[in-house]
């Protein structure tokens, strides 16, 4: 079953999100969607403890983040985020568009996050689309796949 959680205007921000465990009672699309916003409020705190709690830690999980390589076990994506966290100061991530579908134990949200991030000397804006596959064990909710791509931002017209 897929099901739409979150409308074409609806963004979500993080930030005033706990980091609780998924709670067991909720249906599973709902599941995978609150892992999904674990996720990226792990990002947005910029703590690396966070950011492991949210993944599963196999060799056979992936990364894709725009513009860098595919990352390839728990270990590379480790590092990478570490790196990230230690040059960034600030980011917030705004969801919209979540699309969430669940076969057994594997469930996937496709979303655009709108993240905003600040560095020591720079600012950037994105907007990214996202599929993160998440995978069931021990009844917890795991990141297995990010995937993440530019949308590419459209110019202002020069014709009059």
């Amino acid at each position: 079953m897929r099901a739409s959680l979150g409308g074409p205007h609806c963004v979500v921000p993080f930030a005033a999100m706990s980091m609780q465990l998924v709670p067991a009672k909720l249906r599973p699309e709902e599941a995978v969607r609150t892992a999904n916003h674990r996720f990226y409020r792990a990002f947005e705190s910029l703590k690396l403890a966070q950011m492991e709690a949210v993944w599963l830690h196999d060799e056979a999980v992936e990364c894709v983040q725009p513009g860098w390589d595919l990352l390839l076990g728990w270990e590379e994506i480790r590092e990478r985020w570490a790196r990230i966290f230690s040059n960034t100061k600030r980011v917030h991530v705004a969801l919209s568009h979540e699309w969430v579908r669940v076969e057994g134990d594997v469930g996937w949200v496709a979303c655009t996050a709108h993240v905003t991030t600040a560095s020591a000397d720079d600012f950037d804006e994105a907007i990214v689309q996202a599929t993160n596959i998440f995978i069931r064990r021990e009844g917890q909710w795991l990141l297995a796949v990010h995937h993440a791509s530019a949308v590419p931002t459209s110019s202002p017209s020069t014709i009059q």
